[in-house]
């Protein structure tokens, strides 16, 4: 790996989420987000645990800055959590709003590059119970919600993301109900796409508005679509479906100012053009300077149910898609480790749209992290697998790719979402029970590649 070096100036990094570490769920003005109320419905979150209190980041946010300093971390990609900023979508919040102040402060008296996303899922309640992202006006309350914040922030911040995966907000939110709000309606779902994008269009514009010189982008959760047998026409229009609506369907107005033709008329029985208001398109195709782009693996579909995914899918409009175990390890997600697929979305973004610098904003996996006698997490799987999408990013790097900075996710073990505390995600191990931090050895690896600027050996 000694030759593998990255260009100079490539941001090194890590990354989190508000809900996912802070804890502190109603401490000093906070009120409930749309992951609160569900994780509160029986049988939606593994264990049936909460946010709380999660890694307790909002009270331990000085040590954990000074862990990423001793790491040599250059950036820290975390979430504002907007029931913290403006509870209940109403009045800002003074106490909310100081405690980023706060920590992007440490993080800048420790050289240490603050990256804040706006929002990372957490939906205040109250907006929900108006429709939450099916309501047109909810694109209007973020861009209020992003006001207030940059106003406050704007001076501490020079990178800013709208969203973070609006993919996952609106179909695992609102077309298979295994997110948050955990509806099961597929109009409500693609309804959700445009209100996000609008949102992020809304917010580009005010942030750039009152933060002239900051950088401005979204992140996108992006992973190849590829038919089981491409010589099948079946298959073939399956990938092209799932790649419209996991892809296109973001990329294409984000960066062209229109919807695919195609997508619009898959989703014509579910209204998704009667959401379009003239002038929106040319709201979210708003400059951006950067995009986030979110990779874990590919996806293997087919017209086949055989070996489809129980419970109710994600795919509006698409009824017969399936993930067959190929020949790759997994994470303890479930999830196949091909780090050659990173390439593969990079060099897309990269031949088929304008060009604009790229950053991996996440990237990691989850596994069994078990205690040597001596105390240290010798990870070596989860160590290799950052190490090997490391080299594919380098390969897309060496094809022309304007890519930037690597934040690996996450940080911290923290609250995996509907899969509650029962997966580690962390180059950082968190025993919940004392909150005490042990960097694992991804986080000691991790840790000279940031320094050298170039992949090192695994030992």
């Amino acid at each position: 790996m000694e030759n593998i070096v990255f260009p100079q100036g490539f941001l090194w990094g890590s990354a989190t989420a508000a809900f996912q570490v802070e804890g502190a769920t109603d401490a000093d003005g906070r009120t409930d987000s749309i992951w609160d109320e569900f994780c509160r419905q029986p049988g939606k979150v593994v264990g049936g645990d909460c946010g709380e209190p999660a890694a307790d980041h909002y009270r331990r946010f000085e040590q954990d800055v000074a862990m990423m300093a001793d790491l040599g971390l250059q950036a820290y990609r975390f979430s504002i959590a907007w029931p913290r900023v403006r509870p209940d979508a109403g009045e800002v919040n003074q106490k909310g709003l100081d405690f980023y102040k706060r920590l992007i402060d440490t993080l800048r008296e420790n050289d240490i590059t603050p990256w804040p996303t706006l929002y990372h899922w957490d939906l205040p309640q109250a907006l929900e119970e108006k429709g939450g992202w099916a309501n047109r006006d909810t694109a209007f309350r973020f861009a209020d919600y992003a006001a207030a914040t940059v106003e406050a922030l704007g001076d501490r911040v020079d990178a800013w993301t709208t969203l973070n995966e609006p993919w996952c907000s609106a179909f695992l939110g609102y077309a298979a109900g295994v997110h948050a709000p955990g509806r099961t309606e597929p109009r409500a779902a693609v309804a959700a796409v445009h209100h996000l994008l609008l949102g992020h269009g809304l917010a580009n514009d005010t942030i750039r508005a009152a933060s002239p010189n900051a950088q401005v982008g979204i992140t996108l959760n992006m992973y190849p679509i590829i038919p089981v047998d491409p010589r099948d026409p079946a298959d073939l229009d399956v990938a092209r479906r799932l790649d419209g609506l996991q892809q296109r369907i973001f990329l294409d107005p984000l960066l062209k100012g229109e919807y695919p033709a195609d997508v619009v008329a898959d989703l014509e029985p579910f209204g998704f053009a009667d959401n379009i208001h003239d002038g929106d398109l040319g709201v979210i195709s708003g400059p951006m300077d950067m995009l986030g782009v979110n990779y874990y693996t590919e996806h293997y579909v087919s017209s086949s149910a055989n070996g489809s995914e129980p419970g109710p899918s994600p795919w509006v409009g698409v009824q017969q898609a399936s993930f067959p175990v190929r020949d790759a390890p997994t994470t303890d997600m479930g999830w196949e480790v091909r780090p050659d697929g990173l390439t593969s979305v990079l060099l897309r973004v990269h031949h088929d749209y304008p060009k604009l610098p790229l950053y991996i904003t996440e990237n990691g996996a989850a596994f069994r992290d078990d205690f040597s006698g001596n105390g240290a997490i010798d990870d070596v799987d989860r160590t290799g697998f950052i190490a090997s999408h490391l080299r594919a990013a380098h390969t897309a790097i060496m094809a022309g790719v304007d890519l930037r900075g690597y934040f690996c996710w996450s940080l911290l073990d923290n609250f995996e979402w509907a899969e509650g505390y029962a997966k580690r995600f962390g180059i950082v191990h968190v025993d919940y029970d004392t909150q005490v931090r042990t960097p694992k050895m991804s986080a000691r690896w991790y840790s000279r590649v940031a320094r050298d600027n170039a992949l090192v050996s695994v030992s």
